[in-house]
C-alpha cells in the first residue's frame, strides 16, 4: 500500500502544474455553476398518486406509465426528455371500453407496463387477467384491450407483470402472480405468450421477499438482473444471473438494491417497485421508484405513491440504488426539452377534449359531462348521483379557484371544490348549494360551516392549502375574497385504511343533484401569495425561521436560486404583469426572475434589493406580460450571504 501511494504521488509530482490546476479549477467551475444553473433536482419528480411505475426509453425520448387504478379514463402515459420533468401526453383506456374493470375504489386498471418491440408500442395490464393495448406511437391511438391468452404451465398470469426485452429483440413477460408466483415466458409478434414457461417460483418460496411485486428486469455485460420488490411499505431487491433459465443455482442473490439512506431528513424512505433501470448516452444509469411521504412528525402518506428518479451506480457487475435524500441530486446529463416540472393543470375548458390531465372517479362521472353545451366552460351533469372532474394532487402549497355556475334550490344539489382519498370516505368539499336559501357550505370530516351566499347562482370560489391548512375564501369577482374558514386536513393527507386504495388524494370539481357550469379551474393561482418554502426545486438555499415565520435566503456568498412549479400567470387576455415579492434584507442585494429555466435565458426581471433593516416590505417590479402555467425560478445573485430573506411571492396585472 505505501508503495502504491509513493507511485501514485510520483505521478502527480510528473504531471505539469498547469493541467493539475486546470483539473482542480473545472471541479470547483462545476461546482459553483450548481448555484446558478438547474444542474440539480429535488425528489420526487413525479409528486402526488404515481404508483407502480415503469419506464421506457426509445432513442432521446422517456415515457411512464403505470396502475391507474379506478382513476379513467384510464393508463396516463407520461413523456420526458430529461427524466426529471414529465408531461401527461394521452391515456390510453377511454371508459367506453372498460367493460372489464371493476369500478370501484380498490378496483380499476393495474400495471401499465408500456414498452415498445416488434416495431409498435405497447402497453400491458392487469383487470381480472392480463391485457394489452398497442400504438404506432406512445400517444396513440391505441388499440382496444386485447385479452392475453395463457395455459396451465404458466397458470393466472396476476398483476404487476413487466415486460423484458432482450438484446436480439425477443420479448418476455416478466410474470407475478400472488406472493409466490414468479415467472417468465416469451412474446410472439401478435403480443401473445409464446415458447415454454420459465418458472422463477423458488425466488419467494419462502417469502424472501414479502410480496416480490412488481418484477423487472434489464440486462447488462451479459448478467440478466432481476429486480423483485417487497410491498407497498418499501424494500427492493436484485439476482442475478448469466442466462434465462429456471435453474435457482445460475442465479445469485446480492440482497438490497438501495444504499441505506445517510439523511435523517429525507421523508420518502423506502423506495421500490423500481422501473427496470435504463443506460443513457453518457454510459449512466436511471431508474424511478414509487415511496411514500412520512416522517417521525408528519404524514402525507395521503397523497399516495410518489415516483422518485434514482441514479443507478455498479460496482463492477453489482447494481445500487442511490440511497433516497431530501437534498438536491445531480441531475441526468440530458436537455430539458422544454418541458416544464409536473404539477396538476389549470383549465379554462376551451379545448373541444379535456386536457389528458383530468380524470374521473367512476365510469357514470366519465359520461356525464359536456364541453360544448356552454362553450369556454364544463358542464357536469349529474341526475341522482355525483359527478366528479379531478387530477391528482401534487403539491403542499397551492390556490385552487374555480367560477361555478348553479342554481341550489334543494339540499342535494352542490358544486363545487372538491378533494378526496382514495376510498373517498374522508373528503373536502367546498361548494354552492342550499340550506334553507342559497348558501357556501365548506365540510371536511366532521366539521360543517355554512355561511349565507350573497353572490347569487355564480359565485367564485377558493380553497388555499398551507400545508395541511385548508382555507375556503369566495368571491364576486375572483379578486376580493371573503374568508369562510380553515380547516386542518391532516386526516385526509395523513395514512388511510386498507392502503388508501391504492391511490391518493385528487383534488378538483364536483358536481351532485343537479348540472352546473364551471368556467375555469385554476391552480396554483399567481394572484394569492405563495409562501418562498413552497418551492419545488433549489440549490444553495436554506429556509429560516424570522419574526415573520419561515423565510428563504441563499445560504453561502455564491448564490444560489429556487423554483416554484406550474404558477398561473392569467391568460392571453388577462396577463400577470407586475410580480411582488414580501421580504426583508439586512445589506444590499440582487435577485433575478426566470421562466421555466435558467441556463442560456436572459432574467425576465432583474431586481436590486435595499436594506430594509430586517423590516418586512413588499417590492413589486414588471415582467413584461406573462400568461400560462409556468416554473418560477427566483435566483439569488452572488454576493451577501443571507442578505435577502423572502417569505412570499405573487402576481398581478399592471
Amino acid at each position: 500500500m505505501n508503495l502504491k501511494r509513493s507511485l501514485l504521488g510520483m505521478v502527480l509530482l510528473c504531471l505539469p502544474v498547469t493541467l493539475l490546476h486546470a483539473q482542480t479549477s473545472t471541479a470547483d467551475q462545476q461546482s459553483l455553476e450548481r448555484y446558478t444553473k438547474e444542474l440539480t433536482y429535488v425528489n420526487p419528480v413525479l409528486p402526488g398518486d404515481h404508483p407502480d411505475p415503469t419506464l421506457l426509453k426509445v432513442g432521446d425520448d422517456f415515457y411512464h406509465c403505470g396502475s391507474s387504478f379506478h382513476f379513467n379514463p384510464y393508463l396516463p402515459v407520461y413523456h420526458s426528455r430529461d427524466l426529471v420533468h414529465w408531461k401527461i401526453i394521452t391515456r390510453v383506456l377511454p371508459p367506453s371500453h372498460s367493460t372489464m374493470v371493476a369500478d370501484k375504489p380498490s378496483g380499476g386498471v393495474w400495471q401499465g407496463a408500456i414498452t415498445y418491440f416488434y416495431g409498435s408500442y405497447w402497453i400491458y395490464f392487469s383487470s381480472g387477467g392480463q391485457w394489452f393495448s398497442k400504438a404506432a406511437t406512445p400517444y396513440g391511438p391505441w388499440s382496444a384491450p386485447v385479452p392475453v391468452k395463457t395455459d396451465s404451465a404458466t397458470g393466472n398470469l396476476g398483476y404487476d407483470n413487466s415486460i423484458f426485452v432482450d438484446d436480439d429483440g425477443k420479448p418476455y413477460m416478466v410474470i407475478k402472480n400472488g406472493q409466490k408466483v414468479n415467472r417468465l415466458r416469451a412474446l410472439n409478434q401478435e403480443g401473445q405468450l409464446t415458447d415454454t414457461v420459465i418458472n422463477l417460483d423458488w425466488i419467494n418460496a419462502n417469502l424472501q421477499y414479502s410480496w416480490a411485486e412488481g418484477p423487472v428486469m434489464c440486462k447488462r455485460n451479459g448478467y440478466y438482473y432481476y429486480f423483485p420488490a417487497g410491498d407497498v411499505s418499501g424494500g427492493q431487491y436484485v439476482l442475478r444471473a448469466t442466462a434465462l433459465t429456471a435453474d435457482s443455482t445460475k442465479w445469485e442473490r446480492l440482497g438490497n438494491f438501495f444504499k441505506p439512506s445517510p439523511d435523517p431528513e429525507n421523508a420518502f424512505r423506502s423506495p421500490n417497485h423500481i422501473t427496470a433501470p435504463v443506460q443513457l448516452p453518457d454510459g449512466t444509469w436511471w431508474t424511478l421508484g414509487q415511496s411514500y411521504q412520512k416522517t417521525d412528525t408528519d404524514d402525507w402518506s395521503g397523497m399516495g405513491r410518489q415516483t422518485s428518479l434514482y441514479q443507478v451506480i455498479w460496482e463492477g457487475d453489482r447494481p445500487w440504488g442511490l440511497p433516497p435524500v431530501s437534498t438536491p441530486v445531480t441531475k441526468p446529463n440530458l436537455p430539458q426539452g422544454g418541458i416544464t416540472w409536473r404539477t396538476a393543470c389549470s383549465d379554462h375548458f376551451e379545448d373541444a377534449s379535456l386536457h389528458p390531465c383530468w380524470h374521473f372517479l367512476n365510469r357514470y362521472a366519465g359520461a356525464h359531462y359536456s364541453l360544448t353545451d356552454r362553450k369556454g366552460w364544463i358542464r357536469l351533469q349529474p341526475d341522482t348521483a355525483q359527478t366528479h372532474l379531478v387530477q391528482k394532487e401534487t403539491d403542499h402549497f397551492y390556490t385552487a379557484i374555480t367560477k361555478v355556475d348553479l342554481d341550489a334550490s334543494d339540499t342535494s344539489h352542490q358544486a363545487g371544490i372538491y378533494l378526496s382519498n382514495g376510498n373517498q370516505k374522508v373528503y373536502v368539499a367546498f361548494y354552492t348549494g342550499y340550506d334553507n336559501g342559497k348558501k357556501l357550505i365548506f365540510h371536511h370530516d366532521t366539521a360543517t360551516f355554512i355561511v349565507a351566499n350573497p353572490v347569487g347562482k355564480e359565485v367564485w370560489l377558493m380553497v388555499e392549502r398551507n400545508e395541511h391548512l385548508l382555507t375556503a375564501s369566495y368571491s364576486r369577482n375572483g379578486h376580493d375574497w371573503i374568508k369562510v374558514s380553515t380547516v386542518n386536513s391532516r386526516a385526509l393527507d395523513r395514512t388511510q385504511p386498507n392502503f388508501n386504495s391504492w391511490v391518493g388524494t385528487s383534488i378538483g370539481l364536483f358536481a351532485k343533484g343537479k348540472p352546473a357550469d364551471f368556467d375555469c379551474f385554476l391552480y396554483k393561482d399567481g394572484g394569492a401569495p405563495l409562501p418562498a418554502v413552497s418551492y419545488n426545486n433549489y440549490y444553495g438555499i436554506k429556509t429560516v425561521t424570522s419574526p415573520y415565520g419561515k423565510m428563504v435566503t441563499n445560504d453561502s456568498n455564491n448564490g444560489g436560486w429556487m423554483m416554484f412549479a406550474g404558477i398561473d400567470l392569467g391568460t392571453e387576455a388577462q396577463p400577470s404583469g407586475k410580480m411582488t415579492l414580501e421580504l426583508s434584507a439586512t445589506a444590499n442585494a440582487r435577485l433575478e426572475v426566470f421562466l421555466d429555466s435558467m441556463p442560456g435565458t436572459q432574467p425576465l426581471a432583474t431586481v436590486a434589493i435595499s436594506s430594509t433593516q430586517k423590516k418586512l416590505k413588499k417590492i413589486s417590479f414588471d415582467i413584461g406580460k406573462s400568461c400560462g402555467q409556468h416554473d418560477v425560478f427566483i435566483r439569488f445573485a452572488p454576493g451577501s450571504n443571507g442578505a435577502a430573506n423572502i417569505r412570499s411571492l405573487s402576481f398581478s396585472a399592471k
